[in-house]
């Protein structure tokens, strides 16, 4: 399991030099994209053992380690496990526990990067809806922000955080920070 741990960590750095070496677009949707994007949340549910062991964090709650981590951030999603993962370089530094879109409403899959940072923002689609630590991360609207996690999907695409885990993360990423949606 290690190998392929490391094999999956070699192409998911080959996808990323490459994505920061061109100018970024707004999102990569592609097929390619999105398996590069499922793979990178395989590998973070791996490293989430290995990092934290037994411990998970229920709906609301967040695991974060102690340290001082160099490197770029990265933000990678785990659909199918509705968790976030909040790497520093090649470290896993956080996991959280998150609540994705709706059949009706699906969080996009791919690999994306932070367009707009807004420490408090209201929905313009969704009744004005409150999205404090709003990262957005595609021309649509979807966001990364603090906001009601319960455990299972339910938001209308964005990924919604636990609350001090949205403002630690929106502490560390800038514009142009990597979001890899992954099933």
């Amino acid at each position: 399991m290690y190998a392929l741990k490391r094999q999956l960590g070699r192409g998911l750095a080959a996808a990323i030099l490459l994505a920061l070496a061109a100018p970024a677009p707004a999102s990569i949707e592609t097929p390619e994209a999105k398996e590069e994007a499922s793979s990178a949340a395989f590998m973070a549910r791996l490293d989430m053992e290995e990092v934290f062991g037994a411990k998970r964090p229920k709906p609301g709650q967040y695991l974060w380690r102690k340290g001082n981590f160099a490197g770029e951030p990265r933000v990678v999603v785990s659909l199918s496990n509705q968790l976030a993962y909040l790497y520093r370089g090649d470290a896993l530094v956080a996991v959280a526990a998150i609540s994705t879109g709706v059949d009706k409403h699906p969080t996009p899959k791919g690999i994306f990067w932070v367009l707009l940072k807004k420490p408090f923002h209201r929905s313009i689609k969704y009744d004005n809806a409150p999205m404090p630590f709003m990262q957005m991360i595609d021309k649509y609207g979807t966001a990364l922000h603090a906001g009601h996690n319960p455990g299972y999907r339910a938001s209308h695409g964005c990924v919604r955080l636990p609350n001090e885990f949205a403002k630690r993360l929106y502490a560390i990423t800038d514009h142009g920070t990597t979001v890899m949606i992954g099933a």
